[in-house]
């Protein structure tokens, strides 16, 4: 299907989908894509950091899709001091699989922020998006990025340098990896997590030896059903600055990204529904899933640690009671969003296989 801008253009009647603007869907199958940033992502966030140099490498030539690659300079340098290199952190934008992008101003400065507080290196990926693109295409593209990752460690390890990006392997401990996400991009996390502790060989040979996945962060991931869970029944315009969280938008992002014909019980959306597949035998390294309690999704997260625990799985849950859904991408430097990545720097730095670190109920 074709795409083409969007921006300056005035209202039609043969709009059938429409995403704030930004992603509009013809009744002939045209995609209309803004070229502008949406409004909820202002351009005053900071896009530098004294203490974190940051470049754009390509992960996925053929598809141009893009990473953003994140060194904190200070604790660089304090890692050095002690021999040691830094944790690796994969952070993929939300979006409801249909919008976001690793270049957007909130997520840029978001990642500022978590790579100088997190002292990590923070890798932050695009992904194709729907409908264009449906799922299971994003999740292809963030198995791409650590299959990158490790192409990277072989590389550079090597002494051969593709003069793309920096030498990762002099700063980056490529044996303590961690991936996390918001919104869809904790779906993703999930996916990755699920695939590989299956031990799928054709998933596992994406990834050397030499890469370890110690953990994975889901910061209030999208998952889907159905049945509506309470958080949903209650739908609230107050739990998030409108109309950007309603039922009605979730069901829109189902509908782009899903396969066609596919319902929200399908497994890329409903971790638990009819059709998915059992989640007893898969290998989990930890994993902390951040809830907020403003959040139509909260039941969902509440829900899916509450099931893994119930399977002896390593999983532990973080809610920020207060907080609407993607708080830190609203607002990358105010102080629930210092107290999140306090909770992650814990995590990476800490010893995973222990639990979290950290409390269960955050302001």
């Amino acid at each position: 299907m074709p795409t083409i801008p969007a921006a300056g253009e005035s209202p039609r009647e043969d709009v059938v989908e429409d995403v704030f603007g930004l992603l509009r869907v013809l009744s002939d199958g045209t995609i209309l894509r803004s070229p502008d940033p949406p409004a909820f992502c202002p351009k005053t966030f900071p896009t530098e950091h004294p203490s974190v140099q940051w470049k754009e490498a390509v992960y996925d030539k053929p598809n141009d899709l893009r990473v953003r690659i994140y060194k904190p300079a200070a604790d660089m340098a304090m890692a050095e001091e002690k021999k040691q290199k830094l944790p690796v952190l994969v952070y993929f934008h939300g979006g409801g699989f249909c919008i976001g992008s690793c270049t957007w101003a909130n997520t840029h400065s978001f990642c500022l922020r978590l790579a100088a507080d997190a002292g990590a290196v923070v890798l932050s990926a695009g992904y194709r998006l729907a409908p264009e693109h449906r799922l299971p295409a994003a999740l292809h593209d963030a198995a791409g990025v650590l299959a990158w990752l490790s192409a990277q460690q072989q590389q550079q390890s090597a002494g051969d340098e593709d003069g793309d990006t920096w030498c990762l392997a002099e700063v980056a401990d490529f044996r303590r990896v961690f991936v996390t996400g918001d919104s869809a991009g904790g779906t993703l996390a999930h996916h990755l997590a699920v695939s590989f502790g299956s031990g799928e060989k054709e998933k596992a040979a994406l990834v050397s030896n030499d890469v370890t996945v110690k953990g994975y962060v889901l910061l209030m991931p999208f998952f889907g059903g159905e049945k509506r869970t309470a958080s949903e029944e209650a739908e609230s315009p107050t739990t998030f600055p409108p109309p950007l969280m309603s039922l009605d938008t979730l069901d829109r992002y189902w509908r782009l990204a899903l396969p066609a014909g596919a319902t929200r019980d399908h497994p890329l959306a409903n971790p638990f529904g009819a059709n998915s597949p059992g989640l007893e035998a898969v290998e989990l390294p930890p994993v902390l899933a951040v809830a907020a309690g403003q959040d139509m999704l909260r039941d969902r997260v509440v829900d899916y640690v509450e099931r893994l625990k119930a399977m002896g799985k390593p999983v532990e849950l973080v809610e920020f009671a207060a907080e609407p859904h993607g708080f830190f991408t609203l607002d990358p430097w105010n102080h629930a969003t210092g107290e999140l990545i306090r909770l992650l720097r814990r995590f990476v730095h800490g010893d995973a296989a222990c639990g979290v670190d950290g409390p269960k109920t955050a302001a």
